[in-house]
């Protein structure tokens, strides 16, 4: 089929024999078609591992394949006004400033706009990866024939970058687009997506609270105040967002390619339905079994985004205490964040990771302890730095955590203490002696004789009260 398809024989190719071969219909208009779209893949370059083009126009398309309405003077001024009420509520509650930002309402192709930046800083690594590891992959596995056609044409990593480019870059677009449906602001699935900025999405803050039979008011005020928890430890702790990707690359850098997994999904494509073909991307086809490197990188990921949701979590139940209804939506969030939806699902599917904190319950625990054991001073002070923060073993025992924490902090002190007397010079210098006065032969030295062979004196002793 190649080799027809890129001129093998002199010829072009034949869209009948290429349907023949590969059980497609024989209709010559929809087979050139077809080609087309096939041949518009293997030649369009794109920049990089994934289509970004390719990515946002098919976010847009899926956020706007339902409803979508744009967001109206009154909503935009009902969002504004409930989130300068959650900054104003969680001033009590957090030694972290209010970021005095203006809040924002967004349709969902506002927050499709708003946050594809941060979707790409948030695959290129395995995308970057999946490509790599593709071509190396096909490249081994092609007869040497085909390797000397596709030297012609650019060689095989030219041709499967452009095509893993377009899968990748319309695997991507289907998530967002999917997860735009889902989520009610910027920071939902713990990362901030929109460079910081506090907003939220009416048409999905509406459609999170019906049927629960609770004041549409009280919803949006209490996902106001989650998402300006979220901005809040984010704009102040510029490290976090950092911590977070850089997790999510040490995960990129073990991909590997499962052949005999695409070869499965690829028996099971029908060409002539679209949607067989979504649904073989949305399964996850290049995602191999896992490498310990790769389980260690997502036990820090998960840490860490646990240890986020679990200080928001425990912020959001005190400044919205008031609320009638704000601990039936604070269980209603926890159950979401933990098992998470479709849309979370499909990108977990994409890119071989779950944005889940499956340990929010326990790390809500741990902060709670410890704004009872340091304050709420002391316990935001532990964001100062990642070595400061819990760890998984922390979350396993939470009571322990003083505890070890004293022990630690009691050794830092003491190589602390040690080292500014060293730089102040208050430490005695090693001589050739040995301790106490003793020479290297054993015998022991007078510090008050000249002659090591003169005697003392009369009078003298050797005692506490002997001159020196």
């Amino acid at each position: 089929m190649l080799s027809k398809m890129f001129g093998g024989g002199g010829g072009g190719f034949d869209p009948q024999e290429i349907a023949k071969a590969a059980g497609l219909p024989s209709d010559p208009a929809a087979m050139a078609m077809i080609m087309q779209q096939v041949q518009a893949m293997f030649s369009t370059p794109s920049e990089g591992p994934v289509n970004w083009q390719m990515a946002h126009e098919q976010a847009r398309r899926v956020a706007a394949s339902d409803s979508d309405p744009s967001v109206t003077p009154l909503q935009r001024r009902s969002v504004d006004e409930s989130l300068k009420l959650a900054e104003m509520w969680l001033d009590p509650v957090t030694d972290f400033p209010s970021t005095g930002q203006l809040g924002r309402a967004w349709s969902r192709a506002e927050w499709v706009e708003a946050t594809m930046a941060t979707w790409r800083r948030l695959t290129e690594p395995v995308a970057t990866s999946i490509a790599k590891a593709l071509s190396d992959v096909i490249s081994e596995q092609l007869p040497e024939e085909m390797k000397s056609m596709m030297g012609m044409m650019g060689g095989p990593a030219s041709m499967l970058q452009n095509v893993g480019g377009a899968m990748f870059g319309m695997q991507l677009g289907q998530a967002v687009g999917a997860l735009s449906k889902d989520v009610v602001g910027s920071t939902d699935i713990g990362v901030p997506l929109a460079d910081g900025r506090m907003a939220l999405l009416p048409a999905n803050v509406a459609a999170f609270g019906e049927g629960l039979d609770i004041p549409a008011q009280e919803v949006q005020l209490f996902l106001a105040v989650r998402e300006a928890a979220h901005v809040r430890l984010f704009t102040h702790i510029p490290w976090l967002t950092s911590h977070l990707l850089g997790s999510i690359e040490s995960y990129a850098r073990g991909i590997h390619i499962d052949m005999g997994k695409i070869e499965e999904a690829a028996r099971d494509i029908d060409p002539t339905n679209p949607e067989s073909l979504q649904g073989a991307l949305s399964q996850g086809v290049f995602m191999p079994e896992r490498t310990p490197e790769q389980d260690a990188a997502l036990v820090r990921l998960e840490t860490t985004l646990a240890l986020v949701e679990g200080w928001v979590d425990e912020l959001t139940a005190a400044a919205a205490a008031n609320l009638p209804s704000a601990g039936a939506l604070r269980e209603m969030v926890r159950r979401r964040r933990a098992t998470g939806g479709p849309a979370e699902h499909a990108f977990a599917s994409l890119v071989g990771l779950e944005l889940r904190p499956r340990r929010l319950r326990d790390a809500a625990a741990l902060w709670s302890l410890l704004t009872s054991e340091r304050g709420i001073e002391g316990r935001d002070a532990l964001w100062q730095h990642p070595d400061l923060l819990p760890t998984a073993e922390d979350l396993d025992d939470p009571a322990g955590f003083s505890k070890r924490r004293k022990l630690i902090e009691s050794s830092d002190a003491d190589v602390d203490a040690a080292l500014q007397r060293l730089l102040a010079g208050d430490f005695e210098p090693k001589d050739e002696d040995g301790p106490d006065g003793v020479d290297g032969d054993g015998s022991a030295e007078d510090p008050d004789s000249e002659d090591p062979g003169t005697e003392q004196g009369p009078g003298s002793s050797g005692g506490d009260d002997a001159p020196r």
